[in-house]
């Protein structure tokens, strides 16, 4: 029941929307906010000790009218030499080489020195991948000894960490499958 309230309540407030707004628009002049009672005492006391205000607003000041239209903004391009902008300021001196940076193997730039029971993104690939290929050779222990790490830790990261195996579908499968079934619907019926 809330949702159809709602649905047919929205239906309502949009009703005829373009005409009224199309109303609202068309006005000669739109209706000032309405103003507080304090805002109304304060202009009151204003227009009381200042009345000259009203007038000063209501007429044009021809001098600042005549500072507008003399006031004109050109631009011009400059052409900026890197040598010549270096020389103005030797502590901030632009980049001259805009290339963009290389993009890292693993994303990050890799530590050059790494400390003791710790071991890189590389490194960590590099012994899952050889813990994958041969297993026998490349046990917990004998990687944890080669790292200086803990041996439960490699332990518990060549269990939930492997590297991407690629499988390629076999093409002629869906094939074979039809065959099968083609054979095996051909013994049926003899």
């Amino acid at each position: 029941m809330g949702k159809v309230m709602s649905v047919v309540g929205r239906q309502v407030q949009r009703f005829n929307v373009e005409n009224r707004a199309q109303k609202v628009i068309s006005q000669t002049k739109p209706k000032p906010a309405p103003k507080y009672e304090s805002n109304l005492k304060d202009l009151e006391r204003v227009l009381r000790e200042h009345p000259d205000v009203v007038e000063e607003q209501s007429r044009k000041n021809v001098q600042l009218d005549e500072n507008l239209r003399q006031v004109y903004v050109t631009s011009k391009d400059v052409a900026i030499d890197p040598k010549a902008a270096q020389l103005q300021d030797p502590e901030k001196p632009l980049p001259i080489n805009r290339s963009t940076v290389d993009e890292y193997e693993f994303g990050h730039l890799e530590p050059r020195t790494v400390t003791k029971g710790r071991c890189t993104l590389r490194q960590a690939v590099q012994f899952i991948a050889n813990h994958q290929t041969d297993p026998q050779q490349w046990t917990a222990a004998k990687i944890a000894e080669y790292y200086n790490m803990k041996e439960p830790l490699v332990h518990n990261i060549l269990l939930h960490f492997k590297s991407f195996e690629v499988h390629l579908p076999d093409k002629n499968l869906e094939r074979r499958r039809i065959l099968t079934r083609a054979t095996e619907a051909s013994k049926q019926i003899e």
